[in-house]
């Protein structure tokens, strides 16, 4: 027994160096990296039998939870704040639009019912956080549409969940109460949010006054109150899955005690989860009932390509101010992954006949949408002119406090912008409070070491050593806005 466990946590470690090391090749090549984690499963699937499809349920909305999370925990707030009507609208309308008109096609080229065609559509009809998060995430796009289709992939997955379910509990007991259906969506989404935001405020309140003895802590604490938004808005009957992005997005522009590594372990946690969910993935499907629904995967595939998702959203967008080449690209940008393929195990948990086959179909759909939406993302951002004035960086620095034991100081990161008090004076003319010390100050891609006759920019990062009850003293200090600037602008 123990040499069969010493086999399985050996496959567990070569699972993730092959993880580890597919990411990095397929940003090389520009795929999402879920089509290598998907192909290593379907491998892996020679070898091991694996078909609890339950069990992969479950490790995939625990992962579906760590990358929602860790999405909106990198989601800017003064990004999304301009463009959440059109991502809300995709999210709804979009999804509802995509999902009947690729469920009346899958109801003619599958040979299933019409309920059971709508179930496919609803299956298919969302983004995913992960494929987007993950594809969009080192592209040259324009903040605008990234922040639309980041907004969208983190909030449409409510309404797929809540279209999969009330479809096959029609299927399994027919009944059409339209009102009680419209009542028990509003339910749902209301309180998602509403809970979200509570919860949000909550957890943020939670890790700044916890004060735990390791700063290894916070981010545990972080996932921990994650799971907890979910279960205890599942519990319910609203969207737990809503309600841990307006949390995470509530707490990735909060000030965070910890915040760099609560986002760290989390971007982290996030991979490793997307390497298990999607290997396991991988495992569930086999290869040769794949190739017998080819043909009809290949159709739908194209259909839901070129047809279903642009006019969901043309249609959700037909009042925004998007031009034709900006909705053309969030059309191809929609792409699929682990959220259809995890839907797609609700009919065989249920024990539906056309369960397996709706389950290959969408395995197929994901893969080609991976294959063929995923790799040519940079091209069609060109072809139809979208692409970012710059190119995207991250920050290549930064700096925190990591204690063993409680401390009354931390690490602060500010921006100077251009209209801040503060801008082009020395250090040693700005009035901060005693004992407090810039560490470092960040220009462009540069670490610079201050001292007292250091000029401040707009658009340098500081790092400020300060008193925990002094925090918010210097952050006014630093980003109180200079009135002759603001004058000046009206001007």
């Amino acid at each position: 027994m123990g040499f069969y466990i010493e086999n399985i946590i050996l496959i567990f470690a070569v699972l993730l160096f092959i993880g580890v090391f597919t990411a990095k090749f397929s940003t090389r090549l520009g795929l999402p990296s879920l089509v290598f984690f998907i192909m290593v499963g379907m491998v892996l699937n020679r070898f091991i039998f694996f078909d609890n499809a339950w069990l992969t349920q479950l490790l995939g909305t625990v992962a579906l939870i760590v990358i929602l999370f860790e999405g909106g925990l990198q989601t800017k707030w003064t990004n999304i704040k301009t463009v959440y009507k059109p991502a809300v609208s995709l999210a709804t309308f979009g999804v509802l639009v995509t999902t009947i008109v690729i469920g009346a096609a899958a109801k003619y080229i599958l040979g299933i019912s019409w309920l059971e065609g709508m179930l496919f559509g609803a299956i298919v009809g969302s983004t995913d956080a992960a494929a987007v998060f993950g594809v969009l995430g080192n592209k040259n796009i324009q903040t605008k549409l990234t922040s639309i289709l980041e907004a969208e992939s983190g909030t449409n997955d409510p309404m797929a969940v809540f279209l999969t379910i009330t479809l096959i509990q029609l299927i399994l007991a027919p009944s059409f109460e339209p009102f009680h259906l419209l009542a028990l969506f509003i339910w749902q989404m209301g309180m998602g949010l509403l809970m979200g935001v509570l919860l949000g405020k909550m957890s943020i309140w939670v890790i700044n006054h916890i004060n735990l003895d390791s700063s290894g802590l916070y981010p545990v604490l972080s996932i921990a109150l994650a799971i907890f938004t979910f279960s205890t808005v599942t519990i319910m009957n609203a969207s737990g899955f809503l309600a841990v992005y307006v949390m995470a997005v509530m707490l990735g522009n909060a000030d965070l005690t910890y915040r760099r590594s609560i986002v760290g372990f989390n971007e982290g946690f996030a991979w490793m989860m997307q390497i298990l969910m999607f290997v396991l993935l991988g495992l569930l499907v086999f290869p040769g009932e794949l190739l017998e629904v080819a043909w009809q995967g290949i159709a739908l595939s194209v259909l839901l390509m070129l047809v279903a998702r642009p006019i969901g959203v043309f249609v959700s967008l037909i009042k925004s101010r998007l031009n034709v080449n900006e909705k053309l690209f969030i059309s191809w940008a929609g792409l699929k992954g682990a959220v259809p393929i995890i839907l797609a195990t609700y009919p065989l948990v249920e024990g539906l006949e056309n369960g397996q086959l709706m389950f290959n179909v969408t395995f197929f759909v994901v893969l080609s949408s991976a294959l063929v939406q995923g790799a040519t993302i940079s091209p069609i951002a060109a072809f139809l002119r979208v692409e970012g004035k710059g190119k995207k960086l991250q920050p290549p620095h930064s700096l925190e406090l990591v204690s063993i034991g409680r401390t009354n100081s931390e690490i602060i990161e500010i921006q100077i912008s251009e209209d801040s008090i503060v801008t082009y004076q020395e250090i040693q003319q700005l009035n901060l409070p005693q004992k407090t010390l810039i560490t470092a100050v960040i220009r462009g891609e540069q670490l610079i070491t201050p001292y007292g006759g250091t000029k401040l920019l707009p658009e340098d990062v500081l790092y400020i050593l300060v008193a925990k009850d002094q925090k918010n003293e210097v952050k006014n200090i630093i980003m109180t806005a200079n009135e002759t600037s603001r004058e000046e602008k009206l001007l």
